[in-house]
């Protein structure tokens, strides 16, 4: 899709259903040629630049071993590395890095960092999480449930637990592909109101239901996909002790998916804190495609990164 080449991806949101439907398709059709034994170098000759002002395992390994599939070369860059963080305006990094690469991918705390970043590179921008999104784990995630359920439209996705970067994203994602959505967080956990707007205009385009509620077993009711996250994330380790008082009536474990479809998938983006927010039986269980989503993260950044660049 010719559209796509030279954009950023900031949001999943910039996007419109036949784009996203585009890199998921594109995604499923690059695992299994990966899976095949096929190389696809489509990006041969191009260096992405990787900024970490936040630490990763998933992010870093499936966005420098996706580079290295497609045929490119990944610039690991850690905020150490980096003017950034002893001074040098973002604006004037961004255009100096435009100078030497071929795209970006930075993983920070502001989101406001990522916008900038984007509004003075000359080349394309991917956010691979902020504090306000984590727009590729979505994407890994619709792909997953595509491959899982052979559909998207129609289904029902609870998420349980922090209002947080991946509710936000799965908020946005699931209400533009079709997929009803119910987000269940104790009080002053929510998430972002502006996200949740956002998220009810594009259910109101696409036919759905966004549900927002203080009762897991109501959000989980019927639902397709269960969805859970770590109730303390990067940031806010002296939160802990707090967060897990709040949320103990949000774990997900065997009582809570009882009020699921009996063959709902469970979901955790990882990592994961057995005994918190999702039970050893559940995360181990039938049911848990936790690891397939891990993998998938390779898979739907590559689509990505060979669309943009």
């Amino acid at each position: 899709m010719d559209k796509l080449k030279g954009r950023d991806f900031i949001a999943v949101n910039d996007f419109d259903q036949e784009e996203l439907r585009y890199l998921l398709d594109y995604a499923i059709r690059l695992k299994a040629e990966t899976k095949e034994g096929k190389e696809n170098h489509l990006l041969r000759c191009k260096t992405l630049g990787m900024i970490f002002q936040k630490s990763s395992t998933r992010t870093r390994v499936s966005f420098e071993v996706g580079m290295w599939q497609l045929g490119g070369y990944a610039l690991f860059l850690s905020a150490q590395d980096l003017q950034i963080g002893r001074g040098e305006p973002i604006k004037d990094t961004a255009r100096v890095l435009s100078r030497y690469l071929d795209g970006i991918m930075i993983r920070t705390f502001d989101h406001g960092e990522v916008e900038e970043l984007a509004a003075f590179a000359d080349i394309p921008v991917i956010n691979g999480l902020t504090d306000l999104l984590h727009p590729c784990q979505a994407m890994a995630d619709l792909q997953t449930i595509l491959e899982h359920k052979k559909r998207l439209e129609g289904l029902k996705l609870a998420y349980v637990g922090d209002g947080n970067n991946v509710a936000h994203s799965l908020l946005l994602a699931c209400s533009k592909m079709g997929i009803n959505v119910a987000v269940a967080t104790p009080k002053g956990y929510e998430p972002h109101i502006d996200i949740v707007a956002a998220a009810k205009l594009n259910a109101e385009q696409s036919g759905v239901q966004v549900l927002l509620t203080a009762d897991a077993k109501e959000a989980v009711k019927g639902a397709d996909v269960v969805y859970t996250d770590v109730w303390a994330s990067m940031g806010q380790e002296a939160e802990h002790l707090a967060r897990v008082r709040a949320f103990e009536a949000y774990q997900l474990n065997n009582e809570l998916l009882k009020n699921a479809n009996s063959e709902a998938i469970v979901m955790h983006c990882l990592p994961a804190h057995r005994g918190e927010e999702i039970s050893a039986d559940v995360l181990e269980g039938r049911q848990s495609v936790v690891f397939d989503q891990a993998e998938n993260r390779l898979h739907a950044q590559k689509a990505i990164l060979a669309a943009l660049l």
